[in-house]
């Protein structure tokens, strides 16, 4: 019987780490150093490529073990440096394996927490590793901490149910934000009852069992797309977005801007610009934390965001009629509106304005406001205040 060796499960920590890293569902993340020189011996692979960082409560950074359960995967997603026949170096860890390995890194002070994600040799079982992985990571060795677990396609009800009971978050990939779009990138998946579906019932379990008192995902749940290769447009991937954040309790979506791998069919697509990904990840913000609708956003005749500025200000740049504001009298949710104004600056200029009127942009500045940014938008106790004009967007 052949007995692994601290080199081959390190081994293998490491390579696994490294290929979770093309999973985003978490706030994008980069490796951190080891803490302290002495922390794995010297001939013990670099398991910190398999660390990111999240920014937890507070905006604390904090460390994850980021990592597949497999390498190996029966789908061939034409984009995915993992899809069946792709020749890669490939590894598998037992459930056993992996909760040993992430709570050596915990006791080291290296992790404080685990993101799992997997590729896929027959979904019950290989979901079923996963589940047995964060059962024994929590009861046998006892974490209390952050989980992040993915829920693979076409997973079963109670694997959803014990997911939900398990981790703090969970993800469903949609990588595509319809079926028309998904066909292109994955034609062995289902877009609606295969990754739509277990969203849906993840949420509804959720709130289930919370209602019943039981300790479930409260970090709620992600999702993640492939940008660009598909052909879809800015509009569709933010539609989508909103309807499954209204919906199905939705807590994020992460857009990936598409990078061409070797040996895969989109080999010799073009990459996506990662500006198209900034621009997504403002127009999600002003959805999710603005209060803005989808159909507000500022699409152009093909349905993407314009490039060269910001959605907020092309939305204030096409609605002229909405500006002045002023400050010391609009309500919170027009004071997002403003350029240069967010949720916190919205509620301190709220908190600012019961005590005494707000009456220059030294005022805002103060309360952690872009004001130059907000200045041609605004009155401050009736005034238009001088600023000096920017020279970059």
């Amino acid at each position: 019987m052949h007995v692994q060796t601290s080199l081959d499960l390190y081994d293998k920590v490491s390579l696994l780490g490294q290929q979770a890293q093309y999973d985003l569902c978490e706030a994008q993340g980069q490796p951190v150093p080891v803490t302290s020189p002495s922390a794995l011996p010297a001939n013990i692979p670099d398991v910190t490529q398999s660390v990111s960082t999240v920014v937890g409560a507070g905006g604390r950074p904090v460390p994850l073990l980021k990592i597949l359960q497999t390498s190996a995967c029966e789908k061939n997603c034409y984009y995915c440096p993992f899809r069946a026949g792709r020749r890669m170096r490939r590894a598998t860890l037992t459930s056993d394996d992996l909760a040993a390995a992430f709570s050596q890194m915990v006791q080291k002070r290296l992790v404080d927490g685990l993101f799992l994600s997997s590729g896929i040799i027959g979904t019950v079982r290989t979901m079923d590793r996963m589940l047995e992985t964060v059962e024994l990571v929590r009861h046998k060795y006892g974490w209390r901490g952050y989980v992040h677990l993915k829920i693979l396609p076409n997973a079963e009800e109670a694997q959803i149910e014990r997911a939900a009971q398990l981790a703090d978050r969970l993800s469903v990939n949609l990588e595509a934000p319809n079926e028309e779009r998904l066909a292109r990138l994955a034609p062995k998946k289902d877009f609606d009852h295969g990754l739509v579906e277990p969203l849906e019932r993840a949420w509804k379990i959720v709130r289930r069992l919370r209602n019943a008192g039981q300790r479930v995902a409260n970090a709620g749940a992600t999702t993640q797309y492939v940008v660009g290769p598909a052909g879809e447009s800015d509009q569709e991937l933010l539609f989508t977005s909103q309807r499954l954040y209204r919906q199905v309790g939705l807590r994020r979506a992460y857009y990936s801007a598409f990078s061409p791998i070797d040996d895969t069919p989109l080999e010799g697509e073009k990459p996506t610009a990662p500006l198209r990904e900034h621009r997504l990840y403002q127009a999600d913000y002003l959805l999710r934390q603005y209060g803005f609708d989808a159909t507000e956003l500022p699409f152009d005749q093909e349905g993407n965001l314009p490039l060269e500025q910001n959605p907020k200000e092309s939305w204030a740049a096409a609605h002229p009629e909405f500006f002045p504001l002023e400050v010391n009298r609009a309500s919170q949710s027009a004071l997002l509106r403003v350029p240069g104004i967010g949720p916190r600056g919205a509620a301190a200029i709220m908190q600012a304005r019961r005590g005494a009127n707000l009456r220059t942009l030294d005022d805002l500045r103060k309360l952690g406001i872009r004001a130059d940014h907000a200045a041609p938008y605004v009155l401050i106790s009736g005034r238009a205040p001088q600023y000096q004009l920017r020279l970059f967007t």
